[in-house]
This record gives structure tokens, C-alpha cells and sequence, in this order.
């Protein structure tokens, strides 16, 4: 799931390099802090968080089909 959101985030910032995935366990879910630059930060969030929220979407589609929780934090 991880490489999957660094893919899309990868796809939408100006500093792909910039871009990395952690994964850690919170509260019995699976949690990916995704790490932009700063000034791709909005782009990531998109206008009135839509492209956070299509992030997210794919993120818990793709959860469910292993039966487990996944959240996705955005970190500059």
C-alpha cells in the first residue's frame, strides 16, 4: 500500500524526490505518513482537499480487500 501512495504523490508534486512513505502501526491500524516538500504540500491536499480525499479513497479500497485498517497522515 505504501508504494502505491508514494506512486500517486510522486505523480502530483514538482519534487519527487522529496516524496517518501513511513509506515507504522497505530491503535491497530496500519498508518502512512506521507513526507512532501513544502511547497508541494497543497498540491498533495488539492483545492478543498480533494485530492486528499481520492488519496485516502484508494488507500481504505485497497485496505479492504486485505481486511485491514489503513490511514493516510499528510506530512510537509
Amino acid at each position: 500500500m505504501a508504494e502505491l501512495v508514494e506512486y500517486l504523490a510522486r505523480r502530483l508534486v514538482d519534487e519527487p524526490d522529496a516524496v517518501r512513505v513511513e509506515e507504522s502501526e497505530r491503535e491497530g491500524a496500519v498508518v502512512l505518513t506521507l513526507h512532501v516538500a513544502q511547497d508541494d504540500i497543497g498540491k498533495v491536499i488539492g483545492r478543498q482537499g480533494r485530492v486528499a480525499r481520492a488519496l485516502r479513497a484508494v488507500v481504505r479500497a485497497g485496505a479492504a480487500r486485505r481486511r485491514q485498517r489503513v490511514l493516510l497522515e499528510i506530512a510537509g
